[in-house]
């Protein structure tokens, strides 16, 4: 049974029930929490790289992975037309509840025949990809989804710190593993509710740029956060 762990936690904390946050577990062997507080943030409680990533939002918004709706209410109450867009059925309901006007309760590459001028993807929403073999599956997606002057908006980070030893001094190096490092699988935990295991993509920046160029998109570098995470924008070529 796939429960829908953050859609749970989601609507436990707009009930006014919240006593315990996300557990996650990763196949780095790490364990972490995401705390679900955080998850309802205002723009002005936003990481930097957010909030330049709403400031630049324009035209019609698809909204993807939209989670609690934060990011969608905010450009809402911006006078921007925003659609929140996420597979989980909590996630959905908690944004209608909160006020958002515009959801859709599906996968994106299952979202069809409608055309942004904003795809919005914070959050490491990229990873929502899963696999780097993926990558090129969902940037071709994303295109079928913009308007001729559309862009992408997209956060990420480059794991590669993780597996770095404190000595090591080469820049180029990389670890030794057979796939691509960014490629993480996960499982959550909530008040013993159990996700299913799903993947998760974390993209160095030149890997983006590679896979955008291939997939005929420009890509370029807005700014960088304070632990190796960046954001990106891809716009037609």
């Amino acid at each position: 049974m796939n429960t829908d762990v953050f859609g749970l936690a989601l609507m436990d904390y707009l009930n006014g029930n919240y006593t315990e946050d996300i557990a996650t577990y990763s196949s780095l062997d790490e364990q972490d929490t995401i705390p679900v507080p955080y998850l309802f943030r205002t723009y002005d409680q936003m990481p930097k790289i957010e909030q330049k990533a709403l400031d630049l939002c324009k035209g019609s918004v698809l909204d993807i992975g939209c989670g609690a709706g934060s990011h969608s209410l905010y450009l809402q109450e911006k006078g921007i037309q925003v659609t929140a867009l996420d597979h989980s059925a909590g996630a959905i309901e908690c944004c209608g509840s909160r006020g958002v006007k515009n959801t859709v309760c599906t996968s994106v590459l299952e979202y069809r025949n409608q055309k942004y001028d904003t795809l919005l993807l914070l959050m490491n929403g990229i990873g929502i990809a899963g696999k780097l073999e993926l990558l090129k599956t969902y940037l071709e997606h994303f295109k079928s989804l913009m308007l001729p002057n559309a862009q992408i908006l997209l956060d990420s980070s480059d794991i590669i710190y993780m597996f770095e030893d404190e000595d090591e001094s080469d820049g180029d190096w990389k670890p030794e593993i057979e796939t691509y490092y960014g490629e993480v699988d996960f499982t959550m935990q909530y008040k013993g509710a159990t996700s299913s295991l799903f993947p998760w993509l974390y993209l160095d920046y030149n890997t983006l740029n590679n896979a955008a160029s291939d997939a005929k998109l420009k890509c370029e570098l807005i700014c960088e956060g304070e632990h190796f995470d960046y954001l990106a924008r891809l716009t037609h070529l």
